[in-house]
């Protein structure tokens, strides 16, 4: 039974516009954006918050695609925040200290998370870290193995990801591991998943095969073997160049291959123990692949308990239009407000 059923609809009243629509979209302030479940799915319901904020790998364009596949074809309520410019309201996400909506986490069901080295505000900070130590589930996506760098005035140093005293902060201690090094050569070798044999039955790669996971972006280096109970469900293959057919690099580059997909648990301060998904993936490039999307859905369900409802054809298509921006810092499109990222009223 998932906690916190309340959804954010009950308790933010101001969210509330169209909500009765399929895909339906609300906003406050232009801040955030929310998508309603899609009322014609009988999935298992709940709120999960999507929070973005990274200057390269576009997850301002990731994280709404997400958020669209969850509430149109699962049901889900989605929250997806976003870096925002005080000054303007559009999304920016070289502004590394504003992201309005954490409060929507009290009673989020499942984070998804998709940072880099934000130097949040307390305030802002607070109900990430209430919830990280909840023992709610978590999703970690590509550069959240380093998601905060917080100033010296931080109440919350212990969640830098240089953070001496726990090895790493949040990346390592929640998610398993911290950033550190492009293993594959950036923007000239891409990844191809090559499925852990000896992890195979696990739920989250239900309907994946050889061959379904592949993206643009490169293999982050890890540590190996990765500490804990963490568990790998995916390598990175890394290959000479951007195509899915490029050949395998040759030497120690895949000899041993970097895991680019584990599962963990992190028990936190409240005593209860999270389930915790992280892949070094997940680009909005990478999202083109429908066996990284399958993959995250499928821990989405894994995270909440819900294995028993993963079947090999989950739906995973996109929704609407989705043209992800090429990853490149400094990148992102100018002028996009949370709003842009609503679905047609239908």
């Amino acid at each position: 039974m998932l906690k916190h059923t309340k959804t954010i609809r009950q308790l933010l009243c101001t969210w509330a516009a169209c909500l009765c629509l399929p895909g339906a979209v609300s906003f406050s302030d232009d801040q955030w954006v929310t998508y309603a479940a899609n009322p014609e799915i009988n999935g298992p319901g709940g709120n999960i918050v999507l929070i973005s904020g990274d200057e390269e790998y576009r997850s301002e364009e990731a994280l709404p695609q997400l958020a669209k596949i969850l509430s149109t074809h699962h049901g889900f309520d989605c929250t997806v925040l976003f870096a925002i410019d005080p000054a303007t309201g559009e999304i920016n996400p070289n502004i590394n200290n504003n992201i309005p909506g954490t409060e929507a986490l009290a009673t989020a069901d499942l984070l998804i998370l998709f940072t880099r080295m934000r130097d949040l505000p307390d305030e802002q900070m607070a109900p990430i870290v209430e919830y990280v130590e909840s023992g709610r589930p978590i999703i970690g996506l590509r550069t959240s193995t380093h998601a905060f760098m917080l100033s010296g005035s931080s109440s919350y140093p212990h969640y830098d990801w240089q953070h001496g005293d726990t090895d790493g902060g949040f990346g390592r201690v929640v998610l398993g591991e911290k950033w550190i090094s492009h293993h594959g050569n950036h923007g000239s070798q891409s990844t191809f998943g090559i499925i852990n044999e000896a992890m195979a039955d696990h739920p989250t790669l239900t309907g994946i095969h050889h061959g379904d996971i592949w993206g643009p972006t490169d293999v982050y280096g890890v540590r190996l073997p990765l500490p804990g109970d963490s568990e790998t469900l995916v390598f990175g293959q890394v290959l000479e160049g951007m195509e899915i057919d490029s050949p395998p690099a040759d030497g120690p580059q895949n000899n041993p291959m970097m895991p680019v997909a584990w599962v963990k648990s992190h028990t936190g301060e409240s005593g209860n123990a999270s389930r915790v998904f992280t892949t070094t993936m997940g680009a909005s490039q990478d999202l083109e692949s429908a066996g990284l999307r399958r993959l995250i859905i499928n821990a989405v369900y894994w995270g909440l308990e819900r294995e028993g409802d993963i079947t090999p054809d989950l739906c995973v298509d996109i929704v609407g239009e989705y043209a992800p921006t090429r990853f490149a810092f400094d990148g992102y499109t100018r002028g996009v407000r949370p709003e842009d990222h609503a679905l047609p009223a239908q």
